[in-house]
């Protein structure tokens, strides 16, 4: 008996010694993190990829006019044609007197020919080839720069939806502590009430309020569960019915970062911070290089197409066998050669060709022309949004901080009795409203930061420094 106890005493110690009684939670999902997972999986940048390899694999058929081929050739032919049947036995070697019998010669015997051959084709001057080719490659260049803007947008889309999902955290940590304080007055005003300080409708007002902020918090909480899954769907995460929680492994911080660690990321700050950092121009956005590419490869077919109407020189050679019997034996023959052809009206089809290239071209142009006008305006509203959404930052910290205080005091003065319970609960929405629009102006500026990089050519990833920047603890509503 002691010896069975003893055993159930070893068994659930063990038990607890296999258990981690110590886990910590798990560790925040970091932006550089999301930033790196979107650039692998996210179904944009996967799109764009695929779309480069196909347009990297129209460049290859355009090289048949500029790089030699080779090829080797078998077959069997057997004829009683009487030009091919005494061509055979001159190409086997075999003709003799009795070949030019003229009975033979006008009904020869089935001839049979094993032939083998290797032949090599080299191309001399073929210019609608070479601009082709040329035109292809500058197309795939386009399209590669193209799918460099896809990623730096889904980067810039990923830092908005990431740091939208840590808002809608932010938005439940301040609720979390608004209902805490909103149940704190309740309790507060009903032992008041006991002591005959205030009346039952201030104890009703305050229940009111509490239930109005659980309300809100409920539906904080929904918000941050559906920005956590846009934000995994952003990231190349797919779901189904079966795995519609697998969002929930996306964990969070539940605030954004501080003030003065979004304030020194500002272009200006941020120079002089490392004055060897130097912000692109807008040139040297990916988007408008595409556009100045493909308006390029335009160019280039306008010239392929107006080569065609020009002379092609190629040059051959050729090896063969032929054998009654046997494949690649008897006496070998070369062959080489070269041809020029040149095509001096093909019924039109030229100079459709030619047209249409042309205007493709004017298309082109006026695409990149567009992208170039567009893209300045995007800089200059980013530069003014930039500006403003700064100053936003400022009048929220400061009304976030008044209305604490503003609670603080009024909170001391309904103690004493010296405010009604509709001043109380007021100083409390403000200062919830306040801190509520705190995280939002944080929110917006690091969003108006991505956007001005995103804008200006650079890359909206180097704003995952933020991983390592405080979280801001300002937005806590609390009471004495």
């Amino acid at each position: 008996m002691r010896d069975s106890r003893f055993l159930m005493v070893m068994t659930v110690a063990l038990a607890l010694s296999s258990t981690d009684l110590t886990a910590q939670p798990a560790r925040p999902f970091s932006l550089s993190e999301a930033l790196a997972e979107a650039d692998r999986a996210a179904f944009p940048n996967r799109r764009a990829v695929a779309t480069t390899e196909v347009e990297r694999s129209r460049t290859a058929p355009s090289l048949k006019g500029i790089l030699p081929s080779a090829r080797i050739e078998a077959g069997f032919v057997r004829t009683t044609d009487p030009i091919g049947a005494f061509g055979t036995l001159l190409r086997q070697r075999r003709v003799t007197s009795v070949a030019f019998d003229p009975t033979r010669l006008n009904d020869p015997l089935p001839a049979n020919n094993l032939l083998g051959g290797i032949v090599l084709e080299l191309p001399v001057f073929n210019a609608d080839a070479l601009t082709g080719w040329q035109a292809a490659r500058t197309a795939t260049r386009a399209s590669e720069a193209a799918a460099d803007r896809v990623q730096h947008d889904v980067r810039f889309s990923v830092v908005r939806a990431y740091y939208g999902a840590v808002l809608a955290q932010e938005k439940v940590t301040v609720l979390l502590d608004a209902e805490r304080a909103a149940h704190s007055a309740v309790q507060q005003v009903e032992s008041m009430i006991r002591q005959g300080l205030v009346t039952r409708a201030d104890a009703l007002q305050s229940r009111v309020r509490a239930a109005d902020v659980s309300m809100q918090l409920s539906m904080a909480r929904h918000d941050a569960v559906t920005a956590a899954h846009q934000l995994a769907l952003l990231l190349g995460r797919s779901f189904d019915a079966r795995h519609a929680q697998d969002a929930q492994i996306i964990v969070l911080p539940h605030g954004l970062p501080s003030d003065s660690s979004i304030l020194a990321l500002l272009p200006g700050v941020e120079t002089r911070a490392a004055s060897s950092t130097t912000m692109p121009t807008v040139n040297q956005r990916d988007d408008l290089r595409a556009a100045k590419l493909g308006f390029d490869a335009a160019r280039l077919d306008v010239r392929s197409a107006t080569a065609t109407l020009l002379p092609r020189v190629n040059g051959f050679a050729r090896y063969d066998w032929h054998s009654p019997t046997t494949l690649y034996a008897g006496r070998p023959n070369w062959t080489l050669g070269i041809m020029a052809s040149w095509s001096v009206f093909g019924g039109g089809n030229e100079l459709v060709a030619l047209a249409g290239a042309r205007a493709r071209a004017r298309l082109a142009a006026a695409a990149h022309e567009a992208a170039t006008a567009q893209a300045q305006l995007e800089v200059a509203q980013v530069e003014r949004g930039l500006s403003v959404t700064r100053e936003h930052l400022d009048l929220a910290a400061q009304a976030a901080a008044q209305s604490r205080e503003a609670l603080r005091l009024i909170d001391k003065r309904y103690a004493s009795g010296l405010a009604t319970v509709a001043e109380l609960l007021g100083a409390e929405n403000s200062a919830m409203a306040a801190a509520l629009r705190h995280a939002a102006a944080r929110y917006d500026l690091i969003v108006a930061l991505a956007a001005h990089r995103h804008a200006n050519g650079a890359d909206p990833a180097s704003l995952a420094q933020l991983d390592a920047a405080p979280m801001d603890t300002s937005s806590t509503i609390a009471r004495e």
